[in-house]
């Protein structure tokens, strides 16, 4: 649109608020409403492409996976108790660490000489490929054919906010896109109804709150939406008492015409993010309670996960929200459960942990793979780092350790019942394949389809990406 075409088009707006009748507004308004309603039809039914995902970058080379769902377990699950096994350290339980390791090393809290700190739990092999996992993970290891144990990972933080931030946005600073938000910016959303990209959270929140699953510069659509346990899964979405829904229609179409009409006259795309957000609040009236209502699934499933009361929130619940959820198409479902910090009280902490976590965790992959739906959806389950060799808190406590720690992955690209990485006999550093956060992210946004160098998007005269200046595909993960 050339300059004189935009001022003969403006021309037509009203100049003041008394300007507005119903007469203008039907008018000027009803046509546009009535195009963008008739658009939106289209394009569900493949007529016509939506407007949002054309400026969207296509995908470099054909994805391996095309949802993902992130179990986020925050606090830092000890990989020496859970992932990692380690007799050495069983045998040196109560000496002194070797003073050459401590070389220049700092906890967060301890000593760096307290005592060595030997597993809390005994550990046993599963599966063909013999994945030695602790006893306390008795589901997991019925799946360890399917899934890739990484004891390799790496990371630059040392305490829990800014690890999270760097585990879900490559940064530790404050306001960076989370890798949610650059797989819905990368692929855009397969279902109009709900968000692309969806929080659900039990226990308690997160360190970092919501800059784990925020957009940071990115347009506003593409940030994490949380769904409530309990409730209305968004607040205010029923409508108030006095308001049905044809009310509630007509007072959405006089907003959204008088924000058109103020894209066109500011031409800020945050005013366009604002339409689009109240229209999908619209919709969820409808789609958000469907989904939480878990009455039409049956009882085995229910079972498998854990779920004995379809009402209760909790991580089993979440757990089978994030299968229903990549069903209905959508890209991005990470799950948030922060109890793991386990700086006292190791051994009770991580067996009430696990029970609430491992079996959910493990019917989740069970349950997409029975489906058809392990073969797209990437799956990731893991913490911000590890824990320390050496005691704290008298003789049942770990400090926070960022030189290795354990995640596992499944499904969507992912190689399955194999072992990637190894720590030294302490499980302290990384002696082989070690995966630093970057590696880790470039590798998933491969199999999402992206070369990570290229996916950015430009902010203040730079083109920033979610591995920044860093990052390789790890070849030794993938099928």
């Amino acid at each position: 649109m050339n300059g004189f075409d935009r001022m003969h088009q403006l021309s037509k707006f009203p100049h003041s608020p008394s300007d507005v009748t119903r007469r203008w507004f039907l008018r000027d308004c009803g046509v546009g409403l009535g195009a963008a309603a008739l658009h939106s039809l289209l394009a569900r039914d493949g007529y016509a492409a939506p407007d949002r995902r054309a400026s969207l970058p296509k995908p470099h080379h054909e994805p391996r996976a095309k949802h993902v769902i992130y179990m986020f377990n925050a606090g830092a699950p000890s990989h020496l108790d859970l992932f990692d096994p380690k007799p050495e350290l069983t045998r040196r339980n109560g000496q002194l660490p070797p003073a050459e390791l401590l070389k220049d090393y700092r906890a967060a809290f301890i000593q760096p000489n307290s005592a060595l700190l030997g597993p809390k739990f005994t550990f046993r092999k599963h599966g063909q490929c013999g994945m030695e996992l602790s006893e306390v993970l008795p589901h997991l290891g019925v799946i360890a054919d399917d899934i890739c144990l990484v004891r390799s990972m790496q990371t630059e933080a040392v305490n829990h906010a800014p690890a999270q931030i760097m585990m879900n946005t490559g940064s530790q600073q404050f306001g960076r896109p989370s890798f949610g938000s650059w797989t819905l910016y990368g692929l855009g959303s397969e279902n109009d109804d709900l968000p692309g990209y969806i929080v659900l959270t039990s226990a308690r929140g997160t360190s970092a709150g919501a800059s784990n699953y925020g957009c940071g510069f990115l347009p506003t659509p593409y940030n994490g939406v949380p769904f409530r346990s309990t409730g209305d899964p968004v607040l205010y979405l029923s409508n108030p008492k006095g308001i049905d829904a044809a009310a509630q229609r007509s007072s959405l179409d006089l907003l959204n015409g008088l924000n058109r009409r103020a894209a066109e006259q500011a031409g800020d795309p945050e005013i366009q993010a604002r339409i689009e957000n109240y229209e999908m609040a619209y919709r969820l009236q409808t789609s958000a309670p469907e989904l939480m209502d878990l009455s039409n699934e049956p009882k085995h499933v229910l079972d498998a996960y854990g779920i004995k009361d379809i009402n209760t929130p909790g991580y089993a619940r979440n757990c089978l929200l994030a299968r229903r959820l990549v069903e209905r198409g959508v890209r991005f479902v990470q799950l948030f459960h922060e109890v793991w910090d386990q700086h006292g009280g190791l051994k009770a902490g991580l067996t009430n942990n696990t029970r609430d976590t491992d079996q959910a965790s493990a019917a989740l992959v069970t349950d997409l793979k029975q489906r058809g739906l392990l073969d797209d959806t990437l799956v990731l389950w893991g913490g911000e780092f590890g824990r320390t060799p050496m005691v704290q808190g008298g003789d049942d406590g770990r400090d926070h350790h960022n030189r290795s720690y354990s995640i596992w992955l499944a499904g969507g690209g992912i190689k399955r019942g194999h072992v990637y990485g190894e720590t030294d006999e302490l499980g302290f550093n990384v002696v082989r394949d070690p995966m630093p956060v970057h590696d880790l992210h470039a590798t998933l946004l491969h199999l999402l389809g992206f070369d990570h160098e290229r996916l950015t998007y430009r902010f203040q005269g730079r083109d920033f990406r979610l591995t920044d200046v860093h990052g390789k595909v790890v070849q030794g993960v993938l099928a």
